[in-house]
């Protein structure tokens, strides 16, 4: 609370007064900083209806650092002016002075000096003038006295383009006397105690009336990142849409199930090590199943299943290799090739929703290490129709409607599908994953039978997050640049269905 004699002048000031006072006044009055007396006015507003105040916003300029001193020493090309004498002065000594480069630029465009460039001794500022009028100065002057509405608007804003004026918005107080009003300060009590109860002395006291619209004190409490939150949303759609959540328990995972198993060749770009994290220890795989790392072996080098393969000398030693999975679609290629191993093929849906690990360049929408939600279906004469279908049923769960489908291609997926939604932050279409059927050559040396079709798409959980939130850069999402003040921030994640 604000000192008791303050508070006290205060209302003695407004007992004077009729109608009311500005709290800026009040300042001035009494000699003090306006902060000071804002605080007093809300102490007095506690006290109950001791005085009305009303807040209020004025606008006047104010000079700048630069323009004070301007005021007190002169404009730049005024004083650019005074140095030089009658026989002028080389140009290069000119810009060295303090306000030499903007002083020249404004006298020259006032035509007070001129620039003989043809100078024997090198280019030399002359004056064109005898005398001039330092209206600049005499302008700020004006304001710093409190005239600025002697000044024209288009003065006004010229000043300020040079940063010698600023307009500033002041947040004042309009101070009534209120119902209650007294100019003695009467402190009001916020407990009933025994004490008083026992004597009686409350029926005496003035208690603070209780303010049943305060907020109560929030919680200490955990906070889950959006990207958990987001992740939460896709998880229930998936279980409402009557999916199976598959294992995704291993980070690391062989170059067989992460490619081979999925047709993709081993000289394939995305093999490299310019897209791939490899292991080093350890940097091999050693357990696979033989009869089927046979017939992967075979449709890569001699074809099979109505493919010419790819024709080249399959290696063991390229399919053993550990790496990062750059995708969880090597976690839908094992679950398939389990589905495959049961005596009666079941139709299957299934969903995973975990971390991948690709060498990628770090931009607005690019990390090295993302989540990626892969789907995947399997059934008797599936089509790209079905596969279109879920996903507009997926993403209208989502809430996003803007969708688009581009053909693409993909080793194991034929055909296959980019999938892009429209960033209403960005103002512009990104992709948020990819989708297909898989081809033949992957699913019949698993050994699930021909008829059966499976239609798969991977899609990012970072750039759905960024959208629902209003995130432009992934980087404000994901990393060491994440500001935890968002994380506690952030709304609960409810997607519009």
């Amino acid at each position: 609370m604000a000192d008791t004699g303050l508070l006290e002048s205060l209302l003695r000031l407004l007992e004077k007064v009729d109608g009311g006072t500005d709290s800026q006044d009040v300042a001035a009055d009494l000699g003090v900083d306006h902060q000071v007396i804002v605080g007093a006015v809300k102490s007095l507003q506690a006290l109950g209806e001791v005085i009305s105040a009303e807040q209020k916003s004025s606008k006047h300029w104010e000079l700048t650092g630069e323009g004070r001193e301007i005021a007190e020493q002169g404009s730049h090309e005024a004083r650019v002016f005074n140095a030089i004498p009658d026989e002028g002065l080389p140009q290069n000594q000119l810009m060295k002075m303090p306000s030499g480069k903007v002083g020249f630029s404004k006298a020259m465009s006032n035509k007070w000096i001129r620039l003989d460039k043809a100078h024997e001794g090198g280019p030399r500022v002359f004056k064109t003038v005898e005398t001039i009028e330092d209206a600049v100065r005499d302008k700020l002057q004006l304001v710093q006295k409190g005239q600025s509405a002697k000044l024209e608007d288009k003065e006004k804003n010229e000043l300020k383009k040079r940063k010698l004026l600023s307009e500033v918005t002041v947040k004042s107080y309009w101070i009534t006397k209120g119902s209650s009003f007294s100019t003695t300060i009467t402190k009001q009590e916020t407990e009933l105690t025994p004490e008083m109860i026992a004597s009686g002395s409350w029926k005496e006291k003035k208690f603070k009336p209780y303010n049943f619209e305060a907020m109560g004190v929030a919680p200490d409490c955990g906070h889950l990142h959006p990207l958990m939150k987001v992740r939460t949303q896709f998880r229930q759609i998936f279980l409402e849409m009557g999916f199976t959540e598959m294992p995704t328990n291993n980070f690391i995972e062989s170059s067989f199930w992460n490619f081979d198993s999925l047709f993709q060749p081993q000289q394939h770009p995305a093999r490299d090590q310019h897209d791939t994290f490899f292991i080093s220890d350890p940097a091999l795989a050693q357990q696979f199943p033989q009869d089927y790392l046979e017939r992967v072996k075979k449709v890569h080098s001699e074809g099979g299943y109505g493919s010419q393969g790819y024709k080249y000398d399959w290696k063991i030693e390229e399919a053993q290799k550990n790496l990062l999975r750059t995708h969880t679609t090597a976690v839908s290629a094992r679950m398939l090739y389990k589905l495959a191993q049961q005596e009666k093929f079941t139709p299957v849906k299934y969903f995973s929703i975990d971390r991948v690990f690709r060498n990628e360049t770090l931009d607005a929408t690019h990390l090295a290490e993302f989540h990626q939600i892969e789907g995947v279906v399997a059934d008797y004469g599936l089509t790209l129709g079905n596969l279109m279908g879920i996903l507009h049923q997926f993403f209208t769960k989502l809430g996003i409607t803007k969708l688009r489908f581009k053909p693409a291609y993909n080793p194991y997926t034929e055909p296959s599908m980019e999938v892009f939604s429209y960033h209403e932050g960005l103002k512009k279409w990104v992709e948020v994953g990819n989708s297909g059927v898989f081809r033949p050559e992957m699913l019949l040396p698993m050994g699930l039978p021909e008829g059966v079709s499976v239609i798969a798409w991977g899609l990012s959980l970072e750039r759905p997050t960024m959208i629902k939130y209003g995130i432009n850069n992934i980087r404000e999402l994901v990393g060491h640049k994440v500001n935890l003040q968002m994380v506690y921030d952030s709304p609960i994640c409810r997607l519009d269905s």
